[in-house]
């Protein structure tokens, strides 16, 4: 996989019309205007134009073959030369199709744009991207189509990753707001492709109304564990509840699987500003703009409103992960008392459709126009900074090869500033620990400011508890309400702010498993693999998205004991609780690596973390110091809970507010 950092973006517009006219209220809403409308944000946006775009080209019969049946893909060549008659007759053959005679040139080309995606990604080429194309597929199975989705693009690029390329695991991620039970089928009982798989259910009220949506369709045969089902049973489900989601189901599998290549399904109709199905034109092109900004390494915005999951979301998280644990070592070093039945299946009373024009869509898209209006105010709150990436290293500076628009840092903070500060400490004294504080300062400044998204700067190891002290006094003081420090290896807190409620401590490699506040926290460094990812998923970035700061500090202390692969997937995991803004303290012993420092940089400037290594079990000692300590925290720290009780407290102790 070549270390690229340019994404590449494959389009292709492909209108999907009922002639003649009128057209049906499903066909208004699915329309070319979605791929032209995003198309015009994004190049207005500047991100086309950091992309490599790819022309799109026609899959071949045989490349669809690798998913559908010989006679369903002769059947949809011959729609090319049907009337409209014919057209409408075999449409209602099938749940929500509506063919046209370009529905096959369209369709290939959907397909096709993603072979070509995959393609460039596996050769190197480029590290990642977007295909954005329409029809949908997820929907569509071996011999039907199904919601709008003729041929299933994502199971065909998959199925073209393992037989030309070689690869035998593949993670796909299905986010769209149905279930995506085409691609389910397909995969059911092949154990090289994990599917996960979130979406509305309400107990098998939602489309498309199935039992096998439920948590506990596992798979068949040798696929079982491999189909992931997390069904949401409640309407207006928020942040908190997909961060859950994430750290407690898809994150700790995934790691385990160690995907070759991972396959988004990206649906947008659960996002802010869309009432149903993904066609708020508005919403759809922010969405994906904001993911292909997030393919780019740029920082995401900070997640508004309280991190508090609902209890519905609790229990569906609850349940699917008690369904995997059988299969899943990372889910078996949790408790996994199941708190409902195995499925909850009950389809009588399904809900209508919300079409345009009707009451009920119009109170829904209301509220979804309030709801995006208030996400841009956000978004113009939290401009992007300038400078991605400033680096204050002393020893490497000129050694090192930086990514592009990385900031050399060259200045300081003025001197009477240093001293005021440095009189706190006996240990910042020398010149050699003043200079050193006086870079952490400028950066942190420039941080402050807006400047700057992240940095790493070196402090000598024997004022490197002084030095951080130092610079969360400094950022609490000129701004910062909520400061979150995770301290890896021999670093103690400093006295002067255990009664500061705006800063949380996290230290990693603590003696025991302590929580001496709900704001200072010490855990042992696990032992394992798979000690370190549970320690990270289910106690520190719950923590770090609970407490919601505006900037994390991240120090390697002495003896911190964390190979590079584990630093920097730390590193890159707490860059998105606080909208990218981390800085990185280490000591200039840490320094002198190369490798460490590298990997650092390349991280926090938005590349991905290698990975962490194979998976192997917690300990039990690890195991058991994490339940102490989320036994202790999960009354006062919601994210902390995966089921029990209510989400209906905000934690306030530790929180600035």
């Amino acid at each position: 996989m070549a270390n690229q950092s340019t994404p590449c973006l494959a389009t292709v517009i492909s209108p999907i019309r009922v002639a003649p006219e009128p057209r049906r209220p499903e066909c208004e809403i699915e329309c070319p205007e979605r791929l032209t409308t995003t198309l015009e944000r994004l190049r207005q946006r500047g991100l086309e134009q950091r992309c490599l775009r790819l022309a799109a080209r026609e899959a071949s019969e045989a490349e669809l073959g690798l998913v559908h049946s010989p006679e369903y893909v002769a059947l949809l060549r011959e729609t090319q030369a049907l009337g409209t008659g014919a057209l409408k007759a075999l449409s209602g053959q099938y749940d929500a199709v509506y063919f046209h005679p370009s529905t096959f040139h369209c369709a290939r080309l959907a397909a096709g744009a993603g072979l070509q995606l995959v393609d460039a990604v596996l050769t190197g080429t480029v590290r990642n991207g977007l295909a954005l194309v329409r029809p949908p597929g997820h929907h569509s199975q071996r011999a039907a189509a199904n919601g709008f989705c003729v041929f299933n693009n994502v199971a065909i690029a998959a199925k073209h990753a393992q037989q030309k390329h070689g690869l035998h695991r593949i993670l796909i991620v299905d986010w769209d707001i149905h279930h995506g039970q085409g691609i389910q089928y397909i995969f059911e009982d092949d154990p090289s492709v994990l599917y996960f798989s979130w979406h509305r259910y309400e107990h098998g009220r939602c489309w498309p109304h199935l039992r096998e949506s439920d948590a506990d369709a596992v798979g068949r045969g040798p696929g079982r564990g491999f189909t992931v089902n997390l069904p949401w049973n409640q309407v207006g489900l928020g942040n908190a509840d997909y961060v859950a989601a994430f750290l407690h189901v898809l994150l700790p599998l995934a790691f385990e699987f160690d995907p070759e290549l991972v396959l988004v399904s990206a649906g947008f109709d659960s996002a802010i500003g869309d009432p149903e199905g993904g066609y708020h034109l508005e919403s759809l092109s922010l969405s994906v703009c904001m993911m292909v900004q997030a393919l780019l390494g740029d920082p995401a915005p900070p997640l508004s409103g309280p991190m508090v999951p609902h209890h519905s979301a609790l229990e569906s998280i609850q349940s699917v992960r008690a369904a995997q644990a059988p299969h899943w070592m990372s889910l078996q070093q949790q408790d996994l008392t199941p708190i409902r039945s195995p499925s909850t299946y009950s389809p009588e009373g399904r809900p209508s459709t919300l079409l345009p024009g009707g009451p009920e869509f119009k109170a829904a898209a209301a509220k979804a126009e309030a709801a995006l209006s208030s996400l841009l105010d956000q978004l113009r709150l939290h401009p992007t900074p300038p400078v991605r990436m400033a680096v204050a290293l002393t020893a490497l500076d000129t050694a090192l090869a930086l990514p592009p628009d990385t900031l050399r840092q060259e200045g300081s903070a003025p001197q009477k500033e240093m001293q005021a500060w440095a009189s706190l400490h006996e240990a910042l004294a020398k010149d050699e620990t003043l200079t050193a504080l006086g870079k952490v300062l400028h950066l942190l400044d420039g941080i402050l400011d807006g400047q700057v998204s992240s940095g790493i700067a070196a402090i000598p190891a024997p004022a490197a508890a002084a030095t951080l002290d130092v610079a969360i006094q400094r950022g609490l003081s000129q701004g910062f309400q909520r400061l979150l420090c995770v301290a890896v290896g021999q670093l103690d807190r400093p006295l002067d702010l255990a009664a500061d409620k705006r800063s949380l401590w996290l230290n990693i490699g603590g003696k025991e498993a302590a929580a001496l506040s709900t704001c200072h926290i010490s855990v042992p460094l696990p032992e394992t693999t798979g000690g370190f990812l549970n320690c990270i998923l289910a106690l520190v970035l719950p923590l770090a998205y609970g407490f919601q700061p505006d900037l994390v500090l991240l120090a390697l202390g002495p003896a911190h004991g964390l190979q590079e692969p584990q630093a920097a997937l730390l590193a890159a995991l707490l860059r998105v609780p606080a909208g990218g803004r981390v800085l990185a303290l280490v000591d200039e012993v840490q320094e002198s690596s190369p490798q460490l420092a590298g990997v650092l940089i390349r991280v926090l400037h938005g590349e991905a973390p290698p990975s962490p290594g194979p998976f192997s079990m917690a300990s039990p000692e690890d195991m058991q110091a994490l339940r102490h300590l989320r036994v202790q925290l999960e009354s006062q720290w919601k994210m902390l809970q995966v089921a029990g009780e209510t989400g209906d407290k905000v934690q306030a102790e530790c929180s600035g507010h």
